[in-house]
């Protein structure tokens, strides 16, 4: 009898429990649990960081082939890293170690080419768009080129194309009809020449000559009459008491005293002395000077009664600037109000206000200047007193 024979099984090898965190994170996962933290998509990273999505991308999947020059890898890495708040010597090494990327210095050739088994210079070439390839979830596909034009919009836009023709061709057929001008001949004479004599031109020429004997041509001085200007721009002026303003009561008449024959020196010295009839004025008296004075840096802007801006900027210490005179007076606005004053005809006024504060909506007016500010002390300023002392020492020299 043949008995069956039992073969144990082998032991069974122990077999080790693999956790939920038992396995080995690349630095694509962190960077990219990093950013959803965060909440940023990869265009927030680009707009953020002023680098491309297609570097950023390429930074999670550990693929230097996706950019153009690589020296700059190290810096974009460096860069995201620290917007997500890694360490980035750490996240650099991980990259060059899970992609094979190898840092070259100077001139050599590794430089400008990549080192290893992930990356071969020769099958994928530099500068490749990841967002042109299918493997780009997050990128819409594109559409065609008429896949936005809906059917029914079409029949809007042929029937507004051909009102808007119609419209201007009706507009141009009105302007030419309007502007056409048509001659009607009729039967009758011009009143000019009915009224000619066609016999006029057979009398003698020399009757002609005699009937234009009589005539006589215009004067230069009619012709001068009749051009010239209806008034003059200056008008003249003549002195009528000139002869009475030159006579003296103490040298001639009865008057004069009884001290005998003045000699011609004293008549020449007494009519010296007469005094000068004053001058015609037929013209308003000038407008008083209003300049403004700094003696500390101020912003300052003369605005016009229009709101054109007349002068805007800072004035430095000793700086003055005359204000035009306007129909309208202009307004003033100064940032530093106790450094700027006002100069009338060379009498200082002011200052705006106190120092520190802001003036605004001040009319350049004299009169109003005078009557709303008092006379500037210099002893109240020094820099007020040593600009004017500078400004009297350059007027006597």
């Amino acid at each position: 009898m043949i008995g069956k024979t039992f073969k144990r099984a082998d032991a069974s090898e122990d077999v080790q429990t693999i956790g939920f965190d038992a396995y080995d994170l690349r630095l694509g996962d962190l960077m990219r649990g990093e950013r959803a933290t965060m909440g940023k998509s990869l265009l927030d990273v680009q707009r953020e960081l002023k680098i491309k999505a297609a570097y950023i991308a390429a930074i999670e999947n550990a693929d230097p082939s996706a950019f153009d020059t690589p020296g700059f890898i190290a810096g974009y890495v460096r860069s995201y890293a620290r917007y997500l708040g890694m360490d980035p010597d750490d996240a650099f090494a991980t990259f060059c170690k899970e992609s094979g990327f190898v840092t070259a210095h100077g001139m050599s050739a590794e430089a400008s080419s990549l080192k290893g088994k992930s990356f071969d210079p020769a099958s994928t070439p530099l500068g490749k768009d990841i967002f042109s390839s299918s493997a780009t979830p997050f990128i819409p596909a594109g559409e065609a080129v008429f896949s936005g034009v809906e059917p029914r919009a079409i029949g809007s836009v042929a029937v507004l194309i051909a009102l808007i023709s119609a419209l201007g061709y009706g507009g141009w057929t009105v302007l030419q009809e309007v502007q056409k001008v048509q001659f009607a001949p009729i039967e009758q004479t011009p009143v000019v020449l009915s009224d000619l004599d066609p016999l006029a031109g057979a009398t003698n020429a020399i009757e002609t000559n005699d009937a234009l004997a009589g005539f006589q041509a215009p004067t230069a001085q009619a012709l001068d009459r009749l051009y010239r200007p209806q008034a003059l721009d200056v008008p003249v002026l003549v002195a009528r008491d000139a002869p009475i303003s030159t006579l003296s009561p103490g040298t001639i008449g009865a008057l004069m005293p009884d001290v005998g024959v003045p000699e011609v020196p004293e008549l020449s010295v007494a009519s010296a002395d007469l005094p000068t009839p004053p001058a015609i004025q037929v013209v308003e008296p000038d407008v008083p000077e209003l300049q403004l004075v700094a003696v500390r840096p101020a912003w300052v802007r003369v605005r016009s009664a229009d709101g054109t801006v007349i002068f805007e900027g800072v004035m430095e210490p000793g700086q003055n600037f005359v204000v035009p005179a306007t129909e309208e007076p202009a307004t003033l606005r100064v940032g530093e109000s106790g450094a700027m004053y006002f100069a009338v005809n060379g009498v200082h006024y002011g200052p705006v206000g106190p120092s520190g504060v802001v003036t605004s909506n001040v009319a350049l007016t004299t009169q109003s200047l005078t009557e709303t500010y008092a006379v500037a002390d210099l002893t109240a300023d020094d820099d007020l007193a040593e600009i004017v002392n500078v400004a009297e020492v350059a007027v006597d020299e």
